[in-house]
């Protein structure tokens, strides 16, 4: 485990911390991430909304509805346009888009999730559990990355 993990937006004029393990990390085929992303698939990597701290800039929040029908906002940067994290109406959770991270290799994904609008040339060739949507079970994923974590130690 990091002291605190660190990122920002391809500008540099906004950055943020957060210091606690994430709640778990996927890949998700969702059609608004790959359009955040500009590729195939983003991949996220959740925490508690009370650990994620901005320490420089101002970033800007849109409201968006998700593949699930569930509206969230989204913040990026106004400079550069950088998709910096999502936070959904419900939950006490925000999502930090991976690819922001000072470095992106800390956190290994355990599943795919909204694999229906997966690029039909994606090969998922890692192994990784798919779900053609989000799990019925919010917790499962959790569940995963904890599994994963505990294997790892």
């Amino acid at each position: 485990m990091a002291d605190q993990y660190t990122g920002g937006c391809l500008c540099n004029s906004f950055r943020y911390q957060f210091k606690t393990e994430p709640q778990t990390v996927y890949i998700c085929h969702c059609t608004e991430c790959q359009k955040i992303s500009s590729s195939a698939f983003g991949m996220s990597v959740r925490v508690n909304s009370d650990d994620f701290k901005t320490t420089r800039g101002t970033g800007k929040l849109i409201k968006t509805t998700a593949d699930s029908g569930q509206t969230k906002k989204v913040l990026f940067c106004p400079e550069c346009g950088t998709t910096i994290s999502g936070k959904p109406n419900s939950g006490s959770f925000i999502v930090v888009k991976a690819g922001t991270l000072d470095n992106p290799n800390w956190f290994r994904p355990i599943a795919h999730i909204w694999t229906k609008s997966a690029q039909s040339w994606f090969s998922f060739s890692d192994g990784l559990p798919k779900y053609r949507q989000a799990p019925k079970n919010k917790d499962e994923l959790n569940r995963l990355w904890l599994n994963y974590v505990s294997e790892t130690k």
